[in-house]
């Protein structure tokens, strides 16, 4: 049972009338009170129905063929009697629309309500918009890194993720940047190596500024931790046995004049590898110097070493990302 065609108040627009055709709303509007018909045989008043559906048509005061009529076909008392069964047959039939039309609401699916929620005769359907805000990100959030950048914030710098690159997950150097893809069996001592790895770290405890002196002082730290002796105190290389210095000189990053150091490492176990430490100003905070290590294994386990080069040209500033910083252009031996 569904309530009867008519206009009845539009669940979405409580200030506007809407024609329910027996089954389902129509784009049919109207405001309340409005003169007129609706559809093409609809009534002009809420609630009735064509066809002879709904409560009655009023009848006429006065003699006619409509109702009984008082002494002498007048509209005395007898046509006024009528006319009060007429009114509370109306009402009666008003009061049983009310109460089908609101069984149909409880029983009905509560889906689309343009399709399957009838109208109310009584009340405009409560409008289901809710008055709280909306949610607003926090922010104390920091935004979603870029998918091909690892942003150090500390440092002042990003630096280009390239392809075999990841950023770092499961790694026990806290200062690491990115890693190569996976790991596998060290050729020594110990269980699991890294074919690559890039440490980012701010200079600190020294009074030397120096972008070479630094670069140099660190190449041979990096190297011994790397492939001779780890923190475990055991060797996963079986231990360095000599280096031979591949690259140094001055270079550009992120628009800042820096310097680096590359060594060849080889090992008693496996193919070896290549270090590198690149030193340069920052451009944030105190300007301290950063310090990025570049460990690489040799041989089919390690990352190319033209990616020390790649990753070097693409370092840029966070402060100042239109400076054209991070060309390398300047890397070369410097004898």
């Amino acid at each position: 049972m569904t309530p009867p065609p008519g206009w009845y108040p539009d669940p979405h627009a409580p200030h506007l009338e809407r024609w329910w055709d027996g089954t389902g709303w129509s784009e049919h509007r109207r405001t309340p009170g409005a003169g007129g018909f609706g559809p093409p045989g609809a009534p002009s008043s809420p609630g009735s129905a064509p066809g002879g559906f709904g409560p009655p048509a009023a009848v006429p005061g006065g003699g006619g063929t409509g109702g009984r009529s008082g002494s002498g076909g007048s509209g005395g008392a007898g046509g006024s009697g009528g006319a009060k069964a007429v009114a509370l047959t109306a009402a009666g039939a008003v009061l049983v629309a009310a109460v089908v039309a609101g069984a149909v609401a409880l029983t009905r699916d509560e889906g689309d309500p343009e399709v399957r929620t009838g109208p109310s005769p009584t009340a405009p359907a409560p409008t289901t918009r809710s008055t709280q805000p909306s949610p607003s990100p926090s922010s104390s959030e920091p935004a979603p890194e870029d998918e091909g950048v690892v942003v150090d914030e500390l440092n002042g710098v990003t630096f280009p993720l390239l392809d075999g690159w990841v950023r770092p997950q499961h790694v026990i150097e806290k200062d690491a940047v990115m890693t190569t893809v996976g790991t596998h069996d060290c050729p020594g001592e110990g269980s699991l190596c890294r074919g690559g790895m890039v440490v980012s770290r701010t200079v600190t405890a020294t009074d030397e500024t120096s972008p070479r002196a630094l670069a140099e002082a660190d190449v041979s730290e990096a190297a011994e931790e790397a492939f001779d002796e780890d923190t475990l105190g055991k060797r996963p290389y079986g231990g360095m046995t000599s280096h031979q210095v591949v690259e140094a000189g001055p270079v550009a990053v992120a628009g800042r004049a820096g310097y680096l150091v590359r060594w060849r490492v080889t090992t008693a176990k496996g193919s070896g590898g290549y270090v590198q430490s690149l030193v340069f100003p920052s451009s944030v905070g105190t300007e301290s110097p950063v310090l990025v290590r570049f460990l690489f294994e040799a041989g089919p386990d390690g990352p190319p070493v033209a990616d020390m080069d790649r990753i070097t040209k693409g370092i840029r500033s966070t402060a100042d990302q239109a400076s054209g910083g991070g060309v390398g252009s300047s890397i070369g031996p410097t004898g």
